[in-house]
């Protein structure tokens, strides 16, 4: 039987005035979720946090695939209610209300990652840090679809734009990585404010401190060093075995 060591963090930065990230730490039914609002400081914070209460309230129970299949239904609700029950705000269009998501669920050592946008799951293992989400970005469509460098797609006016989202199309699309935990493991879920507030080595370094605590006070720490000119946003994830009764 696997355990869970888990911690999370979001802060409103330096700039923003308002947080419009919404996290969840759901341990007993090991599910963990980052989700990153856009659309304004309204709405951007109403998507991401309708994101997380959704996945709050699903019943979880013991088959990973079929828990998978009622949090893609809880997105899909979510997708419908922003792109269609709120396109009329006082006798007209509503503005744009959507927001990044990417959870994790895990069923002893079995993990997926479902995701949309650009917030990220990273996966520390045996001293290297390796991105398991993809961003959908158009920096990142343009690289794998126009053969070109990350450098110059990072120079392109519209690098950041987001392809999809929770509330950006009428048909949500998610992506999904499936991987097997060893002992060891770190994962970490953040939103793109704080991935883009530190380096890899950084990244790496904070996870591998002792505990999950430590290593988001770690991450946090570093960012708040700098510009933090977006919503910070992090859950650290350590599989650990549990103790066998004597």
């Amino acid at each position: 039987m696997i355990h869970w060591d888990s911690a999370s963090q979001t802060h409103v930065g330096k700039v923003r005035k308002r947080n419009e990230d919404a996290l969840l730490d759901r341990r007993p039914g090991s599910l963990w979720a980052v989700a990153d609002g856009m659309g304004g400081h309204q709405n951007g914070a109403l998507a991401s946090r309708l994101i997380v209460e959704q996945l709050a309230d699903l019943p979880l129970g013991s088959n990973l695939d079929q828990n998978q299949r009622r949090v893609r239904q809880a997105l899909h609700q979510v997708n419908h209610r922003l792109t269609q029950d709120m396109t009329v705000c006082a006798g007209g269009p509503a503005p744009l209300s959507g927001s990044t998501v990417v959870a994790v669920l895990a069923q002893g050592r079995r993990a997926l990652c479902l995701w949309a946008g650009d917030s990220r799951c990273y996966l520390w293992r045996q001293k290297k840090l390796y991105l398991l989400s993809r961003d959908h970005t158009l920096a990142q469509q343009l690289i794998s679809n126009s053969n070109i460098s990350a450098s110059q797609a990072a120079r392109h006016p519209n690098a950041q734009a987001l392809t999809r989202a929770v509330g950006a199309h009428e048909v949500l699309r998610l992506d999904v990585s499936e991987f097997t935990l060893q002992p060891h493991d770190r994962l970490l879920l953040c939103s793109d404010g704080l991935y883009r507030s530190l380096s890899v080595r950084q990244l790496a370094q904070s996870l591998q401190l002792p505990t999950a605590q430590a290593s988001v006070e770690q991450l946090f720490t570093l960012a708040l060093q700098g510009p933090a000119s977006d919503n910070l946003s992090a859950i650290v994830i350590r599989p650990t075995a549990a103790t066998s009764p004597t």
